[in-house]
């Protein structure tokens, strides 16, 4: 009875996750509830989840991922190794391989975490599609994993499994030996290989698009803001091209004029070389705005009293001009009044639907106005009683990033992945550690670390892991284990496919880490059955637990781009069966020829 109430739960679960828009941890709190009520797994085995490392480790790692975005450490280091990608397939050619090495030898969770904001940036600045770039960096990093030994979590479980039936010298064992840490790398290598050119050649087509944001309300009216900022002398953008800057080509923003000391005409082309103390002025909508605000090496022009605080202390500020301002018929650039408390940089300037033709010095003041300013913590007070505006609001979503702290949070994060590398410390233990030298060191507030946190992602993985308890006491695991030894049969190579397929099947319903430990006995038995070497069989387990394409919730770098992709669930399972047939093939090809059935 408990088994076909577990098949019903999970029927459920994955038709409300298809065929509906619910959040996904809703649905996931949902099952795990009934799993609970109906008493498919002892309490405590329940709730595992909500207290396992794991899920504890990936809280954290968000927040390391904050610390090194917050920094620009992570965009320093993308635009050196990455650039800025003219097209999607140079995009996934500069960003996937180095992925999956970095998967091979590190965690791989990091190191989604911290490409996912570099995949936002590039995708706006770029104009590229976010949706086809989010889902190959989760699987470029599972591809990795399967590499060496430490590449999953998975691979050291069934190692240590392999360790242990070894230890007890179990008679009824079939052949094996300890596996080693390039091991992994005959079957792996090829793996990645296989798998990345399958979703360079043919992901284009199977990826999901991004829906046009805007088609529905093209009708609507749309404001256009004329912004000026300064090169910055010294500053990262001296000596780029326009083009490599992010300045060109982009449909957030359009540059109206460049003004250069000694120069007549700055050409506006692709190639224009940017110089300290350029005046760059801009036609552009509130979300470019903030993108050009939050740029390294660009200055708001128009300063209304210096501020001393440094600029990763300042925000960005959407305020309109009151009928009452009594700063109305002034020029800007007469501005500030003798008494004003006020110490502000205009950022930008609306007025109706067109940006403005004249430097923004020259705008004379009217009531309704619309500007953007840089602001200092002390504004929000001075203007508490004020009515000089008819509404403030502040773009709590733009952020300047504190470029001064990005050596101090790519050492944090780099001892934290050598002291795991050399088993000083859980990764638990080293995440927690860097996550507190981020705040300690200021690399990030502690608004910022808890913002970045992922409530959702994690209740999501945590009630997946309650369910898989369920599946494992009902005996719906052990149903399946028996139904695919009788498919095995006596064919070496089938009963290959069949373990490569079991996997498959289990990462979809549990997670990767359940699969393993749930289809080394099984094969371990069918090995025995056919009295042959369980060397082919093991690393056939390794890869088919670790290759978790199909499912969203089966593993977690999937989850960690399901949202910020806003995928649905059939996307997964259009890109991730055929890619799991291919690397099934490979697997169960290539395995015996580097661990033979007969050693």
């Amino acid at each position: 009875m408990e088994t076909y109430v577990t098949i019903a739960i999970l029927v459920s679960t994955f038709g409300l996750l298809i065929f509906t828009k619910l959040p996904p941890a809703s649905i996931f709190v949902g099952a795990l509830t009934l799993s609970i009520t109906f008493g498919l797994a002892p309490l405590e085995e329940s709730l595992k989840g909500f207290s396992n490392p794991g899920v504890l480790t990936i809280g954290a790692l968000f927040m390391i991922a904050a610390g090194m975005y917050s920094t620009g450490a992570i965009n320093i280091i993308s635009d050196k190794l990455i650039g800025r990608p003219t097209s999607l397939l140079r995009a996934q050619l500069k960003i996937l391989p180095p992925v999956a090495i970095g998967s091979a030898f590190l965690n791989n969770t990091p190191l989604v975490a911290m490409t996912i904001p570099v995949i936002r940036d590039l995708a706006r600045s770029c104009r590229l599609d976010p949706k086809k770039l989010y889902l190959p960096l989760s699987y470029a990093s599972i591809l990795g994993g399967t590499c060496t030994l430490i590449g999953t979590a998975t691979n050291l479980v069934v190692s240590g499994m392999v360790s242990h039936t070894l230890a007890s010298n179990r008679s009824d064992a079939p052949y094996m030996r300890e596996i080693g840490m390039f091991d992994l790398s005959w079957i792996g290598v090829p793996v990645t290989l296989a798998g990345l050119l399958f979703i360079v050649l043919l992901g284009k087509w199977l990826l999901p698009s991004s829906k046009q944001a805007g088609l529905a309300s093209a009708e609507l009216e749309r404001r256009y803001f004329r912004a000026e900022f300064v090169v910055q002398p010294g500053g990262l953008l001296v000596g780029r091209s326009l083009k490599d800057a992010g300045f060109s080509g982009v449909d957030d923003f359009q540059i109206l004029s460049i003004e250069r000391t000694g120069v007549t005409s700055v050409e506006m082309l692709p190639g224009t070389l940017l110089q300290g103390g350029d005046i760059i002025a801009f036609s552009t909508e509130l979300p470019g705005l903030k993108t050009l605000w939050s740029t390294h090496g660009l200055k708001p022009l128009n300063a209304i009293r210096e501020m001393e605080s440094e600029r990763h202390a300042h925000h960005l500020v959407q305020v309109v001009i009151s009928r009452r301002c009594r700063v109305l018929g002034w020029k800007v650039d007469d501005l500030p009044p003798k008494d004003s408390p006020y110490h502000i940089w205009i950022v930008g300037i609306a007025r109706g639907a067109s940006a403005l033709d004249h430097p923004i010095a020259d705008t004379v003041i009217q009531a309704g106005d619309i500007a953007v300013i840089e602001v200092d913590d002390a504004f929000f007070y001075q203007n508490r009683n004020e009515k000089e505006f008819a509404l403030v609001k502040r773009l709590a979503d733009a952020v300047i990033q504190r470029t001064d702290k990005a050596i101090t949070a790519t050492a944090i994060t780099l001892a934290m992945v050598a002291s795991v590398a050399a088993g000083w410390l859980p990764m638990l233990h080293a995440a927690l550690l860097a996550s507190g030298a981020m705040l300690l060191t200021r690399c990030m507030e502690i608004s910022t670390a808890g913002r970045s946190v992922e409530f959702q992602t994690l209740v999501v993985i945590a009630c997946a892991m309650g369910l898989e308890a369920a599946v494992t006491h009902s005996g719906l695991s052990a149903s399946i284990g028996d139904m695919l030894g009788a498919l095995s049969g006596e064919s070496l190579y089938m009963a290959l496919a069949v373990v490569f397929l079991g996997c498959i099947l289990m990462d979809a319903l549990v997670t990767n880490v359940a699969s393993a430990v749930f289809m080394f006995p099984i094969a371990m038995t069918i090995a025995k059955g056919l009295d042959v070497s369980f060397m082919p069989f093991v690393i056939t387990v390794m890869v088919g637990a670790s290759c978790s394409f199909i499912s969203p919730v089966s593993y977690q770098t999937n989850l960690m781009v399901y949202g910020p992709g806003n995928y649905s669930f059939t996307d997964f399972a259009k890109v991730g069966m055929p890619l799991s047939i291919v690397v099934g093939l490979v697997t169960v090809f290539l395995t015996p020829v580097f661990f033979p059935f007969h050693p």
